[in-house]
């Protein structure tokens, strides 16, 4: 991992590091093309930002309802995945990314989408404030979209990896995503080897999605700090 710093004189709120790394971002969208774009608020800080060049572009992928409603209601033309062959870029958040690039999102409770979209990019410009950087993943609840029928089983699964699942609510109801499923939160797990736990889970029946991104990880890092904005590579 190798990395560079652009300093700033100010001392930035969260918000203000998530418009940092949002604005930051437009120098990896080449014109004329076709923006991978995910979910979350740091993402939405890269929308506000995107909207004010959006002649320059033809429009994007979005990873969830949400970002499809934000880019539209700002004029931006939102494509669906099927018709497009390739993305040169997907820009989005994490909930947490490692020394390696790699990650664990859905905090959004949009990972299926978001990895589908990563999965046609060329290159992933994760955006995120100091805080999301660990030396080990599992830090923050590993989200796992599930098939509903199943979510016992796979919670009892990861029993036996000694985390602890917990259904979202949303109320008092489970979360539903946009693809129809529920979600599971899992707590208590370090992630050493994020490849390999990414393929095992991956393989459970009922699982749709791990919220490990370690085979779409991150190209590089646009990492909010103090200082300014820290851009980390990732090999």
């Amino acid at each position: 991992m190798t990395s560079s710093t652009s300093t700033s004189p100010f001392a930035p709120t969260q918000d203000e590091l998530k418009a940092l790394v949002g604005r930051a971002a437009l120098q990896y969208v080449d014109p004329g093309s076709i923006v991978g774009v995910g979910t979350g608020s740091t993402v939405n800080k890269f929308i506000d930002a995107l909207a004010g060049v959006k002649e320059r572009i033809r429009g994007a992928v979005s990873s969830s309802e949400a970002s499809t409603a934000r880019l539209r209601a700002l004029g931006i033309a939102v494509f669906d995945a099927n018709e497009v062959d390739a993305l040169a870029v997907y820009i989005d958040g994490a909930d947490e990314i490692d020394a390696r690039g790699y990650m664990i999102k859905g905090g959004g409770a949009a990972l299926t989408r978001e990895k589908i979209v990563a999965a046609m990019a060329s290159r992933f410009i994760c955006i995120a404030d100091a805080s999301k950087q660990v030396e080990v993943l599992g830090r923050y609840p590993l989200p796992v979209e599930v098939i509903p029928m199943a979510a016992r089983q796979i919670a009892r699964r990861f029993a036996a990896l000694g985390g602890e699942a917990r259904l979202r609510l949303q109320g008092d109801e489970p979360l539903v995503t946009d693809n129809g499923q529920h979600l599971l939160d899992v707590h208590g797990l370090h992630i050493e080897a994020p490849l390999a736990f990414e393929s095992e889970v991956n393989q459970w029946p009922g699982v749709v999605t791990v919220g490990v991104f370690a085979r779409q990880k991150a190209t590089l890092c646009l990492l909010g700090t103090a200082q300014g904005v820290q851009t980390l590579r990732y090999d």
